[in-house]
Order: structure tokens, then C-alpha cells, then sequence
């Protein structure tokens, strides 16, 4: 975490090269380290390349002028948070305004005022600052998908319909086994568990929803949109399977328990947002596809497979993913039969 006063890595994008050196000299004087561009397209090279903390950029530049360079980076999900100080010898208040409405974090009209620039760079550098540690601590309690989606659009109750596969996992009498351990042994069974199950779900574009004992729920499609979600939500839990075999390896070498899960998966339309209050929210989905994924999971120990899934799910996988039909089922509290299928573990 950078200290208030300590610099920052800076790109100054101006055409005249005069201009550059100066203005980069005199911000080295300050304790940047500074980079140049002499126009838009190597600038936006220069981004996409390395990490900047503030980017100085005029203008008036041929090729690719500043305002368009701007708006490219407004556009681009990994440049957009980026702080943009423009630079201009354009003593205009429709430049200025125009800058703000795209999305500038300041202006600065030339010839720059040193001391004038050093208390802009300063707040801009700061204010960078502080949204990199917000969007640290969102990610601290919430996946990287939710947090981008906090970051973008704000916090607002309520959701949105969504095609999305769910996931519900759960390991095998799991009340059983902790009742043969202390408790601290299994919350180390739990948090390495947790850790494997995780990567496999985040690996596979997933968004993991949430704990409730022993067991993970996992969406796919959403809060970001993804059209292979059918295909990424199954190969995770084939992931899942083969990362557990090594867990239970290690288990064993260490004379510990070994464990099993159940996974179920169902896909189709489900109304993801956050729920809750104004002081306490979670970012979940609702609707009939996450009840039959829970039922589905429930299923697992009946018929003794671990990975199962309904007929939606089946349409959207590739023939290199093997399933087996295990025919309808009319699942407690539903009044249609729900199509099964289990998927073979390589």
C-alpha cells in the first residue's frame, strides 16, 4: 500500500517534444518516475503494457488526439481506473468541460504552474490511492466478478433476469466426520477444502456465491455475462473431482480423514442481484434453476455419483464431456419430473 506522500509511476503523452521533457524533468524533480509517449497510439501501448498510477495527456496531437485517447481508456475495463490529467494550451471552458464529461479526473491549462501541477498530481495520485484500497477490501469479502460490478455501477438492492448455471456442492457426511475430530482439525479440513474448491470455481469464469457449512454455492453467467456458462459451470466440477483425489492423497499420508461430494448443476433463468439491506447485502441469484440445483445436489447420494446435472445443462456441453442419462426424476416439492444426467469423471 502506497503512503500518501510516496510517488507514483507516471506517463506524460504530449507531441512536442519540448513540452515532454520539461514536464517529465520537472515531475522527476518531484520523485515520479516518469515515462513519455510523443502521441495517443503509443500511449495507449505503453498502458496496456506496463502499470501506471496517473497519466498526463494533451490534447491537441495529431493521429490520435487526447480526447480520443480518453475515451478509449474509459472504454477498456483494465485502463479505466487509471487517473487522466489533461493538458491543454486550449484556454477554453468547453474544453474543460469536455474533458470532465469523458471522464477526466483534472485539468490543467499550459504553460503548467509547477506548484499548481504538484497539488493536482498529488490529489489525483491519492485519490487512486484510496479506490485501490476499496476495491482491495471488496475483494477481500466478495469475488473479483462482484466487486468490478460494485466498483462499476454502485450499490443498489435488487436484481436482474439472467441466463446462468448454478452450482451447489456439498461433502459427504460431513456431520459425521466432524463429529470424530476436534474442531480446529476441521476447520483445517474446511479451509484447505474451501481453498481447491474455489480455484476450480474461479478458474472456470465462476463466481463463488456463498458458504453455509460445508457447503458452496457457485453461479456461472453472472454478475458477468458468459455464454459457454453451461460448459464452464461442469468442467469445474470435473476440476473439482480431480482436485479432491489429490486432497484426499495428502489426507492420507498425514493419517487424516479423506472426504467425498456431491456437486448438482442446473442452468436456465434466475434473477441475480444483491439482497438484503442498505447495511447488509450479498450478491446472490433466486429462482426455480437454483432449487433444482439444490435438489439435484441432494440426489447425488441416491444415486451414488458425484457430479450430476439437469437437461438444460446437458444441451449446452461438447461431446468431449461424457454424461450418462439417469432418466427423470420428480424431485420433493416440484410437479414436473426433472430430466438427470451424471457426468463421468475422466
Amino acid at each position: 500500500m502506497r503512503s500518501r506522500l510516496e510517488p507514483g509511476r507516471l506517463l506524460v503523452v504530449d507531441d512536442n517534444k519540448v513540452n515532454r521533457i520539461l514536464l517529465a524533468r520537472g515531475l522527476e524533480g518531484q520523485g515520479h518516475r516518469v515515462e513519455t509517449a510523443e502521441n495517443g497510439k503509443q500511449a495507449l501501448e505503453k498502458l496496456r503494457k506496463d502499470t501506471f498510477d496517473l497519466v498526463l495527456l494533451d490534447i491537441e496531437m495529431p493521429e490520435m488526439n487526447g480526447y480520443q485517447v480518453l475515451e478509449t481508456c474509459l472504454r477498456d475495463s483494465e485502463l479505466r481506473d487509471i487517473p487522466i490529467i489533461m493538458t491543454s494550451s486550449l484556454d477554453e471552458i468547453e474544453s474543460v468541460v469536455k474533458c470532465v464529461e469523458l471522464g477526466a479526473e483534472d485539468y490543467l491549462n499550459k504553460p503548467i504552474n509547477p506548484i499548481l501541477l504538484r497539488a493536482r498530481v498529488n490529489a489525483s495520485l491519492e485519490k487512486k490511492r484510496l479506490r485501490d484500497e476499496q476495491r482491495k477490501l471488496f475483494r477481500t469479502f466478495a469475488t473479483k466478478e462482484v466487486a468490478d460490478e460494485l466498483l462499476k455501477t454502485g450499490f443498489s438492492l435488487g436484481g436482474k433476469y439472467v441466463h446462468a448455471s448454478v452450482m451447489f456442492t456439498d461433502i459427504r457426511s460431513f456431520t459425521t466426520i466432524s463429529e470424530k475430530q476436534d474442531p480446529a482439525t476441521t476447520i483445517e479440513l474446511l479451509n484447505n477444502y474451501f481453498a481447491l474448491m474455489i480455484e476450480a470455481v474461479v478458474g472456470n469464469s465462476g463466481t463463488v456465491n456463498q458458504f453455509e457449512g460445508d457447503g458452496l454455492m457457485s453461479i456461472f453467467g453472472a454478475p458477468a455475462q458468459d455464454d459457454d456458462h453451461r460448459e464452464h459451470a461442469v468442467r469445474a466440477a470435473l476440476e473439482m473431482i480431480e482436485l479432491l483425489k489429490g486432497f484426499n492423497i495428502d489426507q492420507a499420508a498425514r493419517q487424516k480423514v479423506q472426504i467425498g461430494i456431491g456437486i448438482g448443476i442446473a442452468s436456465g433463468n434466475v434473477i441475480a442481484g444483491f439482497t438484503g439491506t442498505q447495511h447488509r447485502a450479498t450478491y446472490t441469484c433466486v429462482g426455480d434453476t437454483v432449487n433444482i440445483a439444490a435438489r439435484i445436489q441432494d440426489h447425488t447420494r441416491a444415486v451414488d455419483r458425484p457430479i450430476l446435472i439437469d437437461q438444460y445443462t446437458r444441451e449446452g456441453l461438447p461431446e468431449d464431456i461424457h454424461v450418462e442419462s439417469l432418466g427423470p426424476v420428480l424431485f420433493k416439492g416440484k410437479q414436473q419430473l426433472i430430466h438427470t444426467f451424471a457426468v463421468n469423471p475422466a
